[in-house]
Order: C-alpha cells, then structure tokens, then sequence
C-alpha cells in the first residue's frame, strides 16, 4: 500500500509546492512509484511538473466531487517518472460544494482507496491554509510533512498546524503521523535562521529532518521550464538537498519495517 503524505502549512511562501514537485521526481529517481496530487486551486504543482492546467478534461476537482475516478485523472509525467492528479481554479468549485456534503473530510480518502498497490507514495500538495481541501489531504494521509522556513513567525503558526493535526487524529484519523520537519529556504549565514533551526531541534528531535534545502537560484528556475530541478540541474545545491531528502525517507521507511518486523 502506499504511503500517502500530506505536504502542509498553512504559511504561504514556505516551499511546499517546491517541495512536493522535487520529492516526487527525486522518489521517482530511486525508483519509487509516486503520484503526486495537487490540492492548490492555484495549480503550481502541475504546472512545475510542466502540464498546461488550461487543457485539462479531468482534475483533482472532479475526483473530490465523485464525477471521476482517481485513475482516469492522473497524467503521467514522463520526463519526471511520476504521475499527477493535478488542479486548475475549478478546484474552489470543490472546496464550496463539500462543505454542504455530509462525510465531506472523507472525500480524498474515499477516491485513493481503489488505487491500492499502484504506488508507493502518494505525495498531496495542500493549499496554503487550513481549509476543507486540507483537511481532505490530512484526514487520507499516512504522515504529515511540514516544510518550515527558518524565520520570526515560524513557530507560531507551526503550533496551529500541529493543533490541527491532533484534532484530526482524535477524529477522524487516528494513525496520522508528523512525518518530518524540513528545513527550506536556509540561509546558514542568518543568524535568526540559526536560532529558529535550533529551536525547532530542541522541541522536536529527530522528527526535524538531518536535510535542510538551502536558498536556490536553481530551485527558483525550474518551475518556469516545467521541471523538477533534478532535471534543470541535477548538480545543484538544491537537487542535490531533494535528493538527500528522498533517501531520508527511505532510510527511515526500512528502519521502521526492520522494527516491525522484528
């Protein structure tokens, strides 16, 4: 079954569309079969997987709504190795009409279930805020990913985040997880940088991933070409963080079967 990971906060600007795009293709590399599923009306995640969202006959909208199926919506991204379920602004559409529909936190989770083994991951990249879409992403997932830049306000809204998160498991999804922490848009030269890192190490030990994306020209190039930068620039600094990043992942996925097994 696949590991369904929600790419979350609420704070705009702080990677996860950057995030969500790169760890799909990076995955992809390790040879990992992965969907990734756009939740943002805005639509940045497909068209940095470079799919035009003004074309599209099917989107994350009509799976949510129950007028197509998960699989008939995907697109499969060749020169990335993954697929996506992508978005365009009719996903506002959705996000009105559920919230008149009874079991409407359920619709996502209701939509992956048929997908069963097609996948290893399934990464959801989430609107910038706390809203149904969001909670349809939270309530279907596995584990919760927090990219978080390092700066003033960061701790403030990650504890809304966090507050969100326990309510859900005590609701509706018991088995959700924090995944990790990342660590994006890091500037080792800024010292509040440095202190915000820290304290996000002292609250929260290793749930913080040991990989921190670094400040980018190349990150910030790719999504106009409609690549991940492991494309754009498989020699970056931040290709090579997205990398480190997936193999993260996997690391700890294997030590977690071995302790299950064991």
């Amino acid at each position: 079954m696949a590991r369904i990971i929600a790419i979350t906060n609420q704070k705009g600007g702080v990677g996860k569309t950057t995030t969500a795009v790169n760890l799909a293709a990076c995955l992809a590399a390790c040879e990992r079969r992965v969907l990734l599923i756009d939740l943002d009306p805005q639509g940045n995640a497909t068209t940095g997987s470079g799919i035009d969202k003004s074309t599209l006959e099917l989107t994350s909208c009509d799976v949510l709504l129950g007028d197509a199926r998960a699989m008939d919506a995907t697109v499969a991204v060749e020169q990335g190795g993954y697929e996506v379920l992508p978005a365009n602004p009719d996903l506002t559409t959705a996000e009105v009409r559920l919230l008149q529909e009874i079991g409407r936190e359920l619709k996502l989770r209701q939509a992956l279930e048929p997908l069963g083994g097609l996948f290893d991951y399934v990464l959801v990249d989430c609107p910038p805020s706390i809203n149904m879409l969001t909670l349809n992403a939270l309530t279907a997932c596995n584990g919760v990913l927090i990219p978080i830049q390092c700066e003033y306000y960061a701790l403030e809204g990650l504890s809304s985040l966090l507050e969100t998160v326990r309510q859900i498991r005590n609701s509706v999804n018991p088995g959700i997880v924090i995944e990790g922490l990342l660590r994006t848009m890091f500037d080792p030269r800024n010292r509040l940088a440095n202190e915000v890192s820290a304290q996000l190490i002292k609250h929260f030990g290793d749930k913080v991933y040991s990989t921190i994306v670094p400040r980018n020209v190349r990150l910030a190039e790719a999504p106009s070409f409609g690549v991940s930068v492991l494309l754009h620039d498989p020699k970056s600094t931040g290709s090579q963080a997205y990398m480190d990043l997936a193999r993260e992942m996997l690391q700890a996925e294997a030590a977690a079967g071995q302790a299950g097994a064991a």
